[in-house]
């Protein structure tokens, strides 16, 4: 089965790598949010991040965090945002991270909540829910 991803992740494609170890390639988005937006895959096929090994999650965090530090060192940003998309919100059939240099009036939105209200009165069963798994 072929995988985008699995391409890019593994440099089956042309990409332009920021950081790289046995386990992620890092590299930067071909349609940026923000020049520096870079994305962090996994070379093994992973589609979702439930099923990363323990190895692999402190290979994307690790990876987020130098990639930070390198965004941050480089650009200058106000700030970063780190962005994982799952499920049906993926654009790729890959597990993947972004991470975002982010800059005031930048144009970045996040939407507020489409849960009708009284949501709040339901966090103590939702909680509990959770727990409970």
């Amino acid at each position: 089965m072929s995988c985008l991803g699995c391409d890019l992740a593994n440099a089956k494609m042309p990409v332009h790598t920021v950081y790289e170890d046995e386990l992620v390639r890092c590299f930067l988005d071909i349609d940026p949010f923000n020049e520096g937006h870079t994305l962090i895959l996994l070379k093994r096929h992973v589609r979702e991040l439930i099923e990363l090994t323990h190895q692999e999650t402190l290979a994307v965090m690790n990876a987020a965090k130098l990639i930070s530090e390198k965004l941050n060192t480089c650009l200058k940003p106000d700030g970063i945002t780190i962005n994982q998309n799952g499920g049906k919100f993926s654009d790729l059939t890959h597990f993947h991270m972004h991470v975002i240099p982010r800059y005031e009036n930048d144009g970045f939105t996040w939407s507020e909540s489409t849960i009708q209200d009284g949501a709040h009165k339901r966090l103590a069963e939702t909680a509990d829910k959770l727990h409970g798994v």
